[in-house]
């Protein structure tokens, strides 16, 4: 399965005192690659939130860093699904470094996110409702 791109520009407010990207921003760069992923696949959150009464939320996260990235870099951050169930799914993340000048890329950070489908109002685990599977696993 092809991975879903999403670019990135690295700004002043993603670095930290030493000027690289503060570890913790790859969480929100690999959410923003998700939910750019899901909106690709035609299912937007809030109104998935809305209609159903459901929605996803990160159960487990797993990542590597490789290499930093710097203020004013151009990465890509990928999603791509590894696995979906009744009840949830696993997605393999990446972000890479977009050489300048070059179309060559350096891989920076990779992980794995399992996000698990919930009742919005209670919060407890929940089945995906079949149309959405459907919209997984075209």
């Amino acid at each position: 399965m092809t991975a879903f791109e999403f670019p990135i520009r690295i700004y002043w407010e993603d670095t930290d005192a030493g000027g690289i990207v503060f570890y913790a921003n790859y969480l929100k760069f690999f959410e923003r690659a998700r939910t750019e992923w899901l909106r690709a696949l035609g299912i937007h959150q809030r109104t998935l939130r809305e209609q159903s009464g459901g929605m996803f939320v990160v159960a487990d996260a797993a990542l590597k860093y490789l290499r930093p990235a710097r203020l004013d870099d151009e990465l890509v951050v990928t999603a791509r699904l590894q696995e979906a169930g009744r009840a949830g799914m696993v997605l393999a993340q990446q972000a890479f470094l977009i050489e300048p000048g070059t179309a060559a890329r350096t891989l920076l950070c990779e992980g794995t996110i399992r996000a698990g489908w919930v009742d919005a109002q209670t919060m407890k685990p929940a089945r995906i409702p079949s149309d959405i599977l459907q919209k997984l696993h075209p």
